[in-house]
């Protein structure tokens, strides 16, 4: 018998979510919806980029940058969250603002192809060349290459970390920082039975069976899955760059995502890890005014600071 699960006080709302899943339909309607560009505020400059490519649709941007920067600053790449088959480069606005204005740094989001139309590693190769044009691109963008940051929420923090070994083994980038908020990393969770699911809210594990199904263009679990769609396979975590990892109690991917910090520890790479008692997934989205979520997110932009080496603000 399923336990109770006990909610962060900040958390509540989490007794009331009800426990629906993504399907192809459902999935289906949610990609024709409009991504609507909200107005660029005034003390950013906010500039949106395509990156042609001769095989595939083009890549966009959106970069922020901070009207007050001057000379060459860290960059963070931000890949936004879907489960690989719903969302786009805009849902995180307030986020990337946030992050350009506090840290004063760029912030570019990147929009990557969906699945099931665009399987693995079609949204992989996006995030790629996006990261690569930033790096090109560094001088006229007044970016430092050599503190060059990926983050990522849910699915996007799974590419972030696919992309983070891609740029490793590829050897053209070096990323200084990767950003994993409860990333999505591990197929595998979908074939576990022993899993206690009675609190988990907003990212189901049907959503998480037909993501993965989407994503890999198969079924989850088997052989054969590359590591740069799901990092938790990665054998070899060595020379990987600093990271930290922010995930709830009550989230799906809690298991995978401490053993995927502790991993990046045990192989000698400096990881904190942040985990919120009664938290769900996405948490921060939906009760974003709480306590809670704030300092989640401080966590974030002081995990970013030290890293980049930025002045304390």
């Amino acid at each position: 018998m399923a336990t109770r699960p006990e909610f962060h006080p900040d958390l509540q709302i989490g007794r009331f979510l009800p426990g629906l899943s993504l399907g192809r339909r459902s999935t289906a309607l949610m990609q024709r919806l409009p991504a609507r560009a909200p107005v660029a505020p005034d003390d950013l400059l906010v500039d949106d980029v395509e990156l042609p490519r001769p095989d595939a649709a083009a890549v966009g941007l959106r970069v922020y940058r901070p009207r007050t920067v001057v000379g060459p600053a860290p960059v963070l790449l931000w890949i936004h969250g879907g489960g690989m088959i719903v969302g786009n480069h805009l849902q995180d606005e307030a986020k990337s603002i946030a992050f350009a204005r506090t840290l004063g740094i760029t912030v570019a989001s990147v929009r990557y192809r969906l699945a099931p139309q665009h399987p693995a590693p079609a949204a992989l190769e996006d995030c790629y060349a996006a990261l690569t044009w930033l790096v090109d691109h560094a001088q006229e963008r007044g970016i430092d290459p050599a503190r060059v940051a990926i983050g990522g929420a849910s699915a996007g923090g799974g590419l972030a970390a696919g992309l983070t070994l891609m740029a490793h083994d590829r050897g053209q980038v070096r990323p200084a920082f990767q950003l994993l908020v409860y990333p999505m990393l591990d197929d595998r969770t979908v074939t576990r039975a022993d899993l206690d699911t009675s609190g988990v809210r907003v990212w189901t594990p049907g959503s998480n069976r037909y993501a993965w199904t989407a994503y890999l263009g198969g079924p989850p679990g088997g052989e054969g899955v590359s590591d740069y769609a799901a990092p938790a396979r990665r054998e070899d975590l060595t020379g990987l760059p600093p990271t930290w990892i922010g995930v709830g109690s009550l989230d799906l991917f809690y298991d995978e995502d401490v053993r995927y910090a502790e991993r990046l520890t045990e192989s000698g790479v400096p990881c904190e890890l942040l985990t919120v008692p009664g938290a769900f997934h996405g948490f921060d989205a939906l009760a974003a005014k709480k306590p809670v979520s704030k300092e989640f997110w401080r966590a974030q932009a002081r995990a970013l600071r030290a890293a980049l080496e930025l002045p304390s603000g």
